[in-house]
């Protein structure tokens, strides 16, 4: 009877996930260049961090190309996380206050212990996948491969299964972590919740609005690619936008109202 009353409990802590329709996606993305003017430098500033670490990401995989694929799939797996400085702003920008480089600092310094966790899962799959990616070309690639110029070489050539399972794979990674990332994070920067009740509302979110959340993942797979393609000095400003489009995916998709507020200050945290 004690269990059937903490299941029951439990399931009234769940916050109500609203349904909504594609068309939100182009006022997200509206919301969220709103936002980027509005805050000024310290938005600027994460979008010039992204695309240094990207640069600097890919020489280093080019040094040793089966880091490659890894690397960059590595690099969008840890994204969200880094975008906790920007939920900061975004919350502040909705309460009508005004915001500050110092705003991003505090949300980085005092985050959750959750959030630290949280992050640390993320690095964790993204080291996880790089090695897999590694040992698939290593052991069942056949092809001479001495750089990265061979490398695209084959993936434009080749018509062996194994680049099709690489793809199949790093296809169910990105829509994994999109799942429990898309709600999970500017949720435990917002409120004072567990990880685990974190990944549950995304993963409900995402369910509940499967066309919206999967064209919203394309939007986003989009700008990644056009910020690819001019050398990464497209994430100084489509990062730091869709840091802020995605708080407004939060806002719009759970009602968190009933949840408590974070505390400025680390708390316990459940794994």
């Amino acid at each position: 009877m004690t269990e059937g009353l903490n299941t029951a409990k439990q399931k009234m802590s769940l916050p109500p996930i609203r349904e909504v329709r594609p068309g939100a996606i182009l006022r997200w993305w509206r919301l969220g260049w709103l936002d980027f003017r509005r805050a000024g430098w310290p938005s600027v500033m994460h979008g010039i961090i992204v695309a240094v670490m990207s640069l600097v990401i890919i020489e280093i995989a080019l040094l040793f190309w089966p880091l490659l694929p890894g690397a960059v799939s590595g690099f969008l797996v840890i994204g969200p996380v880094l975008a906790t400085g920007l939920y900061a702003l975004s919350r502040r920008l909705e309460q009508n206050e005004p915001t500050s480089q110092k705003d991003v600092f505090d949300a980085w310094r005092h985050a959750t212990r959750c959030l630290h966790r949280f992050g640390l899962l993320l690095v964790l799959v993204a080291t996880a996948w790089v090695v897999l990616s590694v040992l698939l070309f290593y052991f069942f690639v056949d092809a001479e491969i001495g750089s990265a110029k061979d490398f695209l070489r084959y993936v434009f050539q080749q018509d062996e299964g194994v680049f099709m399972l690489w793809t199949v794979l790093a296809g169910l990674v990105a829509a994994v972590t999109f799942a429990v990332t898309v709600v999970s994070v500017p949720l435990l920067v917002d409120r004072d919740v567990k990880t685990p009740l974190a990944l549950s509302i995304s993963i409900r979110a995402v369910a509940e609005n499967p066309i919206t959340m999967a064209l919203w993942a394309l939007s986003i797979l989009v700008a990644t690619g056009i910020s690819i393609a001019t050398f990464m000095v497209g994430f100084i400003v489509l990062y730091p936008v869709m840091g802020h489009a995605s708080w407004h995916v939060y806002r719009d998709v759970v009602d968190a109202s009933d949840l408590p507020p974070r505390h400025p200050e680390p708390e316990s945290c459940s794994a």
